[in-house]
């Protein structure tokens, strides 16, 4: 129902965000076609999820990144909405405390991967070192990073090296048995005004709202840069990013629940087989059971 080469970044391609639609909605017909897409594929997820639980060989790492208002905790919601608590951890990454900026940028979010069996949900992850330090690189004074004393010192080398650090990272990660699903929700900024001014005018929604938002939208331009250059930098076989489509809730949600349902079912998942003696303690078990009195 949608083209997947209309939200993929492919690996190795170079990507324009302008060159991507914000308000595409793929072949649905209507949002209720789509929702019913999504009410099969939350099913389907459920069925999926179990099974990758029981075969705990692998897990699972969706990683959302977006603009303020680009509807990441609306997704997690409607996407996990089937899935059994026991086998799923979400974990939102706000600023760095103290003890998280007395290590290495990737320390806080290394210590919460999903163990294998698992699916992980990252609202905002490691990406946030080469995006808003990117457009606020006086973050980066409070790191205590060995040569970085100033913002003069940051170099494009520095920026660099941190694309590769993340790349080898997921690698490693890849090949322990981690499958990465990167979701970019791709906001216009119209549409982000829209929803700020309904904070505004909706006193159920002001505790969204913060006057810090208004202020990074008048960076937009520079956090769409960062974000063309990440997902540039590190867009890979083994960690590709979705691009997907933020404007209409109901198809970006859709589409996030599809892509992940596609993903657990390419991994040829299945319940683990058990072995002879297995076999016979489940057949003595049976029989006691069977003969209680």
């Amino acid at each position: 129902m949608f083209d997947i080469d209309r939200i993929i970044a492919k690996p190795g391609a170079t990507i324009r965000l302008k060159d991507y639609d914000t308000a595409y909605t793929g072949e649905f017909e209507s949002p209720k076609q789509a929702r019913k897409m999504l009410r099969r594929d939350v099913k389907r997820t459920a069925t999926l999820q179990d099974m990758l639980y029981a075969y705990s060989r692998h897990s699972v790492l969706i990683i959302f990144q977006a603009m303020d208002a680009a509807g990441k905790d609306g997704t997690i919601k409607n996407v996990m909405s089937g899935i059994n608590p026991q086998g799923c951890q979400v974990f939102s990454f706000k600023s760095p405390s103290a003890e998280e900026l007395s290590h290495d940028y990737l320390w806080r979010t290394t210590k919460r991967m999903p163990e294998r069996g698992r699916i992980g949900i990252f609202n905002r992850s490691y990406y946030e070192e080469v995006l808003i330090t990117k457009v606020h690189p006086e973050f980066l004074l409070s790191q205590n990073i060995p040569g970085i004393y100033s913002v003069d010192d940051v170099t494009p080398e520095f920026w660099e090296n941190r694309y590769t650090h993340i790349n080898n990272f997921e690698k490693q990660q890849h090949d322990s048995g981690t499958i990465f699903l990167k979701f970019f929700l791709n906001l216009s900024k119209d549409e982000q005004k829209a929803r700020f001014l309904s904070r505004i005018n909706n006193k159920k929604k002001n505790w969204k709202f913060t006057i810090n938002d208004i202020r990074e939208r008048q960076k937009w331009e520079l956090y769409q840069e960062a974000f063309e250059k990440a997902i540039n930098k590190t867009s890979t076989p083994w960690a590709p990013w979705y691009i997907i489509p933020a404007d209409n809730k109901w198809f970006m949600r859709t589409v996030a629940c599809d892509i992940l349902v596609q993903t657990l079912e390419e991994m040829d998942l299945k319940y683990p087989e058990v072995g002879p003696q297995a076999k016979k303690n489940l057949k003595e078990a049976k029989e006691l059971l069977l003969n209680e009195e």
